[in-house]
């Protein structure tokens, strides 16, 4: 697959208020040393197998840039925004000329036209020079002569020296110039140079290369920054503290570690501002941290700073991100309560809130109500609905919102195409995905890292471990280094493969990478120790999640449910059951889903149908894969009636059958002989779009089999293998006892030499499918010379295989 290389930038301008005297602070808050990569527990380290496979780590990338201040969230503070630009009046009338003199030439000589104000004799003020500098340098930015305000600088440096500008207002504007041209490398050696020749850049400077390294999603590179600044002993000021804030968000940072900067900043003296709040309940998004962004909440209020809408805004999106729909809705009303109408932002945040958690009839009355108020939807609106749509298996509604979209004239972003390339991917539909990765690209759009861990997700829960690491060597080369979400996602694909160890080799190379565990992260563990039925590693897990007071959430004991489930300890996987039902475990609606999954899958039917009563209760918008669980179990028990009631709510709900629908179809089918539904049923899958697995050949050939009907069943075999799909030991062990429950004892060995011949090696089953045949017959001669001639028919056939099948024939009756 080609990749094109991103080079993502987020143009960001800053102005530092001049300094009237330079400014060497020194920090009274201890000093802070590079803290150490993180180290996996006692635990994570029995698990984790030394791999080859190396990810880039943070060391790799270069030394921090320079940035400029990043504007605040919520009104902009700027007195002169929206007022044309003018020379600042400090700047002498020498430099109003030099100004005009250089804008109106292409090819200016600087040397001989700043000489006279860089002249190092000249009794002029130094703060004045400065001012004239820096109107020269703004003045030329403006007039969009970029090259020729740094080449200006550049030339000011070498006449007067670093240490004349090392704290002046000049840097940062140089900085958020470099910024927005794509010079980050030279804003970072430009701080270097300052502190090679001892006159280190002053906080400004700094915050401004902290800034342009968040607004360009380089946030480790930002942090660094900040311990470059907390070792040379520069005080930060309020702005600093403000932006390595949301930095420490957008690293995911513990909580903990979060609220120990504020401490250090209140030690410092400096009082958190409405920006302080607002970034900080904005933080408890990702966690989903309500409590926590409620008592922030409340602590601005006490100090007296009014929340904003920016701050009603981020408070709502927490509660909606933690499931807290009633207090999101609470807010809403506080808002226009307190004179902040809803705006789309408002809107787009409960609607993505209610969609995510599967409630869609709510999140499309949200819709209707900001329609109604003449706020038109958006393109977030309408990804965030088809998004909702895809995860609940409302394929066609999620067309049809697409479909609206582009009627309407509101042109899809990238956002919108990830978000069909999940749902046809999740679908089996990789045609689909990747004419949608295509239709992408030519539209104007580049992957970003949404597009690539959907992809790397996509071929994980598939189990093609080749194209999973395909695709990550792929996102490699388009220049993405690898960020926890990354790492996540790639545990995660791994794990859904069958390769536990590979993901255990990513988590040690995240760790490699100075990049700790998060929530996310320990979720995807506790997720891969699932499905490999590791149970007791699970609950070490738990343990060590609350000892690093990092909460565990539903996704948390969902894994864990899991765990219990695919390790059949029932017993255990009943004690979280009945916590939850306690609400000890908040119930949440995810959680039902998962026990009705988890009982269904050790058909576990009265359980199973109380967490389906359970959600129907609650109202909560059922979706596809629980839908899925119930024809699964009622279909396993042919109940017919049952099943057709799912059936006939999927279709009155919109729901697009799966494979996993249809499968389970074939299942049930095939359990009560009626050869003629599960091969309609796999013609069906075909007709849909859809691409049916071995599972479904394999099911329909059995049902043909125990009907005798071995001609059809070999027509199955031919289409199996027509479709791209490699048979199995589980489809010749069909045609093998087929033919023998048929007493085609011939056919039945002439399959075992054609599945040796194509590579697929027979097992015990296949062996006394066909000892037991002939002892049920009473052919114990037959028996014995099929046991005596078998090193002949299969030369890599065991002696242990050979004795087996003898002390069976021994045993037997016949």
């Amino acid at each position: 697959m080609a990749a094109e290389k991103l080079s993502p930038s987020l143009p960001l301008s800053i102005r530092a208020p001049t300094p009237a005297t330079p400014r060497p602070f020194s920090l009274n808050i201890p000093k802070s040393t590079p803290s150490p990569p993180p180290s996996p527990s006692p635990l994570l380290q029995d698990l984790i197998c030394h791999s080859s496979v190396a990810l880039p780590s943070a060391t790799e990338s270069r030394r921090p840039p320079t940035t400029s201040r990043k504007p605040r969230l919520g009104r902009h503070h700027d007195p002169n925004r929206g007022k044309p630009w003018s020379v600042d009046p400090r700047v002498s009338l020498r430099g109003h000329q030099i100004l005009r003199s250089l804008i109106d030439l292409v090819s200016p000589n600087l040397e001989d036209i700043l000489g006279p104000l860089l002249n190092p004799t000249s009794d002029g003020d130094p703060n004045s020079l400065l001012d004239d500098i820096l109107g020269i340098v703004e003045g030329l930015d403006f007039h969009k002569r970029p090259a020729t305000a740094l080449a200006v600088f550049e030339t000011a440096r070498r006449a007067r020296g670093d240490s004349f500008f090392s704290s002046s207002a000049v840097v940062p504007v140089v900085i958020g110039i470099m910024d927005r041209h794509g010079q980050l490398s030279n804003a970072a050696s430009l701080l270097d140079d300052f502190c090679n020749q001892r006159c280190p850049a002053d906080v400004y400077a700094y915050t401004s290369l902290i800034t342009a390294y968040a607004r360009n999603e380089r946030f480790r590179e930002a942090f660094s920054v900040f311990r470059q600044m907390e070792e040379e002993e520069i005080k930060p000021t309020i702005v600093t503290y403000n932006i390595v804030l949301n930095v420490y968000g957008k690293l995911f940072m513990p909580w903990h570690k979060i609220m120990s900067l504020v401490e250090v900043m209140k030690t410092d003296g400096i009082s958190p501002d409405r920006y302080t709040y607002n970034t900080l309940i904005s933080c408890c998004r990702r966690g989903s941290l309500h409590e926590e962004a409620f008592n922030l909440f409340k602590e601005m209020k006490s100090v007296g700073l009014a929340p904003d809408k920016v701050t009603y805004n981020a408070l709502l999106d927490v509660y909606g991100k933690s499931r807290k729909h009633e207090e999101a809705m609470a807010v809403l009303r506080d808002m226009d309560a307190n004179g902040f109408p809803p705006s789309i932002v408002t809107y787009n945040s409960l609607i993505s809130a209610f969609a995510k958690d599967g409630i869609l009839e709510e999140a499309m009355e949200l819709k209707g109500q900001m329609e109604a108020m003449g706020i038109q939807p958006d393109v977030i609106t309408y990804t965030t609905l088809i998004s909702g749509f895809e995860k609940a298996g409302k394929d066609e509604l999620a067309m049809r919102t697409f479909e609206e979209m582009e009627r309407r004239g509101c042109r899809p972003n990238l956002c919108t195409y990830n978000a069909l390339i999940k749902m046809h991917g999740n679908r089996g539909k990789f045609q689909d995905m990747m004419n949608v990765f295509e239709k992408l690209r030519s539209n104007g759009f580049t992957p970003d890292v949404v597009t690539w861990n959907s992809l790397l997700a996509i071929f994980g829960q598939n189990g093609m471990d080749t194209e999973v690491s395909g695709i990550f060597k792929e996102m490699r080369k388009a220049g993405f280094v690898p960020e926890r979400e990354t790492y996540n996602t790639l545990i995660s694909a791994y794990s859904r493969c069958g390769l536990f160890n590979l993901a255990m080799e990513i988590y040690e190379n995240m760790l490699t990478a100075r990049i700790g565990p998060d929530l996310s992260t320990y979720n995807a563990l506790m997720a891969a120790l699932a499905r490999g039925k590791l149970w007791q590693q699970a609950e070490k897990i738990l343990e060590e999640m609350k000892g690093l007071k990092c909460k565990p959430n539903e996704l948390t004991f969902c894994s864990l449910l899991h765990a219990y489930a695919n390790a059949k300890e029932l017993d255990r996987m009943k004690s979280v059951e009945d916590h939850i039902y306690a609400k000890i475990i908040e119930p949440r609606n995810i959680l039902f889903k998962t026990l009705v999954l988890v009982n269904s899958k050790n058909n576990l039917l009265p359980e199973a149908e109380r967490a389906f009563l359970e959600l129907k209760k609650r109202g909560c918008s059922l979706d596809i894969t629980t839908l899925n669980a119930m024809v699964s179990i009622y279909g396993r028990r042919q109940m017919v009636s049952k099943v057709n009631e799912i059936l006939k709510f999927m279709r009155e709900s919109g729901f697009t059958p799966t494979l996993s629908t249809y499968n389970s179809l074939i299942n049930m089918y095939s359990r009560l002989g009626d050869f003629e539904r599960a091969d309609a049923t796999l013609k069906e899958i075909k007709e849909k779009g859809g691409r049916p697995d071995l599972y479904s050949y394999n099911t329909v050939i059995y049902a043909y089999g125990k009907q005798g009907r071995m001609k059809d069943a070999a027509r199955i075999f031919s289409e199996l293998q027509a479709s791209g799909l490699k048979p199995d030991i589980v489809t010749y062990n069909i045609f093998v006892a087929s033919y023998v429950t048929n007493s085609m004892f011939v056919e039945a060995i002439d399959v075992i030499i054609y599945m040796i011949k194509h590579g697929c090696r027979p097992n015990d089953n296949t062996y006394n499918s066909v000892v037991d045949g002939y002892c049920k017959q009473r052919r114990r001669d037959e028996a014995n010379a099929f046991v005596q001639d078998l090193q002949q028919l299969n030369p890599g056939i065991s002696k242990e295989q050979v004795y087996r099948l003898s002390e069976r024939l021994a045993r037997s009756t016949c």
